[in-house]
């Protein structure tokens, strides 16, 4: 008995399938989605020619180079900052996701008074945020 090759099987004789698909269903009406309501608040932002670091109600923003990443206060374990270590005037931020993921941001403050200044602010507005750390 000679059998077709795989793929190539002839059409079973038996009862139809399950028939055409049902007529379309009316679509569900579309709600506009609600606008993020974010409390008032204090807020910190750092920025050079290229990066920045905002720190609101909302959450963490870093942009760097054009690229945007945006970390809400429920998905964030931890935020670090401190001076850049080889003594240039840089603000290294670090936000530590709940997965355990680092994400770092360095924006340069030109001045040593500048950057002193963004480290009580920066101070200031992650107390009020996240108390605990």
């Amino acid at each position: 008995m000679q059998q077709p090759g795989y793929g190539h099987q002839p059409p079973q004789a038996g009862p139809p399938g399950f028939g055409p698909p049902p007529p379309a269903y009316a679509p569900y009406p579309s709600f506009p989605a609600p606008a993020l309501q974010v409390p008032p608040g204090p807020d910190f932002l750092a920025a050079d020619r290229h990066n920045s670091v905002v720190v609101d109600a909302a959450g963490v923003s870093f942009e760097m180079l054009g690229m945007t990443a945006d970390f809400p206060w429920p998905v964030i374990r931890s935020v670090h900052y401190r001076e850049s270590p080889n003594g240039r005037t840089l603000l290294m931020v670090g936000v530590v996701h709940v997965d355990g993921r680092v994400y770092e941001c360095v924006v340069d403050a030109k001045r040593r008074e500048g950057l002193q200044e963004w480290f009580g602010q920066l101070a200031a507005v992650l107390g009020h945020y996240r108390p605990m750390g």
